[in-house]
């Protein structure tokens, strides 16, 4: 059981982009012989994505860690035996994985307090009651929405060090929504807002998605929003 734990913690953002993935409804193709070249380079990538998340849980101090770990997975991929006894160090690893989150937990909380400190100090940001914090970087024209009003809008979504989760931008879709169904920073923030206008909205984690983790967002996590106000449907 606690080898499956530590290899789903490995796996899940990997499961997460399959998941979104359409299957189709109809007997798909023989596949096409796949370029060598392009094939490396798809393959990179998973490994980068593996990567990628498990820095995101694990703290890794030096190149030996490194290497050690990365002999480890090559051993499992090629069929090796393993050069360890894997029953002894199941515990420890358990373990590294409790205390290294922790750390990395009170790490993210620090920088986001200090973002959060930053940002509200800048000059035209806008303080709500409930923490999120608005700033205009483009003035609409016409009412505001109200609470249950539903609206149309484009945003792009990011944490604090810029990595993007989210953009209808980038999918070329405008987002339609009542602001009574998503999460607390937007349904104050964008009455803020008029037709046409567009801001930088910071949501405090407890007026974001509180401790649930959302894919590639964290427990906790503050987000950043870049809100445009297209239309108030209604």
């Amino acid at each position: 059981m606690k080898k499956i734990i530590v290899l789903s913690l490995l796996a899940w953002p990997l499961i997460g982009y399959a998941a979104d993935t359409p299957v189709p409804a109809e007997k798909p193709a023989a596949p096409v012989k796949q370029d060598p070249a392009e094939r490396n380079q798809m393959l990179y990538s998973l490994g980068f994505l593996l990567g990628d998340n498990l820095k995101t849980q694990l703290i890794l101090d030096n190149e030996d860690d490194y290497k050690a770990v990365s002999q480890g997975m090559r051993d499992t991929l090629l069929g090796k035996k393993p050069q360890t006894d894997l029953e002894k160090y199941k515990p420890q690893i358990i373990q590294k994985y409790k205390e290294d989150a922790q750390k990395i937990a009170e790490k993210r909380a620090t920088a986001q307090k200090t973002y959060l400190e930053n940002f509200q100090k800048e000059k035209g940001v806008k303080t709500l009651d409930n923490g999120a914090m608005v700033k205009l970087s483009k003035p609409g024209k016409g009412k505001n929405p109200k609470a249950d009003s539903i609206v149309k809008v484009h945003y792009t979504g990011t944490l604090i060090d810029g990595t993007k989760f989210d953009s209808s931008r980038d999918r070329g879709e405008a987002f339609q929504t009542r602001l009574t169904d998503v999460i607390p920073c937007w349904t104050k923030a964008v009455q803020q807002l008029k037709p046409g206008a567009r801001a930088t909205v910071v949501c405090p984690p407890d007026t974001a998605y509180g401790n649930r983790p959302m894919g590639p967002i964290a427990p906790n996590s503050a987000l950043v929003f870049d809100i445009e106000l297209i239309e108030i449907v209604k």
